[in-house]
């Protein structure tokens, strides 16, 4: 139990740093008329997974760019970008972080617990500095999404930690990419949302009378914390088939759960991004389709639901 209470002081960090998106608001995407009919932008970073890889510029702009992120693979994933500490590369994560994950993701997977959280104190100590900047949430199979961050110029790792269905974490299996955000300003400037989500401490707000039809998601990230599973609070976007069980998904957005953040994704879920997980005063969008059906924001937390962070919502025909 101390090395655990030492892991989670450790990994604390993550929650006190806060970026700088107070930048230019005007929008470079047309939102016309009383039903705000969406378009989206053509001027795109685009992101490419066939299997188990980014396919990528190795160097973009900073400032606010949009990301386009084309899933061909037969798995869901996403991507995430952290703001590396200087001296550390994407090699660091490869060599010292991800094998320790694995080690302690093989324990729990045994049916040790104690002894799998006891090996996460293995971390090495620059893995605290690094900073949460945003990215998709996850999505689903042979589909896209549309992700605009707000990048500071620097060294990131790009990475994926879903998991394969013998337990493995994608970041092992080459899903770590190392991305250099130059000086170089995009000149973009952030796009007028149609919607906002404000996470909060005690959950996620926004208005539940969602129309179908074209969205641009605002997340503005008004609190963080740090929550059981080493994970801030992020934003997934989830359709919710008549068959869906609530408490599967739930349980499945669990990353150290042996069932949870696992191939395949729960039956009757589909999942369309998201905003994933960025320190506090951080803002971001993504954009979705909606078709009438029900749907949901979930947070990959444990106890999404109490927490205000599994809220479901419907769109009407």
């Amino acid at each position: 139990m101390k090395k655990l209470n030492q892991l989670i002081l450790f990994v604390l960090v993550f929650t006190v740093f806060n970026c700088k998106n107070d930048k230019k608001t005007e929008s470079v995407i047309e939102v016309e008329g009383p039903e705000e009919t969406v378009k989206l932008p053509t001027k795109t970073i685009d992101i490419l997974t066939r299997s188990m890889e980014f396919v990528m510029a190795d160097t973009i702009t900073s400032g606010w760019n949009t990301f386009k992120y084309d899933n061909r693979a037969n798995e869901t994933h996403f991507f995430r970008f952290v703001k590396m500490p200087e001296g550390i590369t994407s090699e660091n994560f490869k060599t010292e972080s991800d094998p320790v994950f694995e080690e302690g993701m093989d324990l729990i997977n045994e049916g040790k617990t104690e002894e799998g959280f006891a090996a996460f104190s293995k971390l090495p100590e620059w893995f605290s500095k690094c900073i949460s900047t945003g990215g998709s949430g996850l999505i689903a199979p042979k589909s896209k999404t549309y992700t605009t961050l707000y990048l500071e110029p620097g060294l990131y790792s790009m990475e994926c930690y879903v998991k394969m269905p013998n337990g493995k974490f994608h970041s092992t299996m080459g899903m770590v990419k190392q991305v250099y955000v130059s000086e170089t300003d995009s000149g973009n400037v952030a796009p007028k949302a149609t919607d906002t989500i404000d996470i909060r401490e005690d959950g996620f707000h926004f208005n539940r009378h969602i129309p179908k039809g074209k969205h641009i998601f605002q997340v503005n990230v008004l609190s963080q914390k740090l929550h059981e599973n080493f994970a801030s609070t992020d934003v997934h976007l989830v359709k919710l088939e008549p068959h869906a069980n609530r408490d599967t998904l739930e349980s499945w957005m669990v990353w150290y759960d042996p069932k949870g953040f696992i191939t395949p994704v729960p039956n009757g879920v589909e999942f369309l991004g998201g905003f994933n997980d960025a320190v506090q005063g951080s803002t971001g969008y993504f954009y979705a389709n909606l078709k009438p059906g029900k749907y949901a924001f979930i947070a990959e937390v444990p106890n999404a639901k109490a927490k205000g962070l599994f809220k479901e919502f419907e769109v009407l025909d």
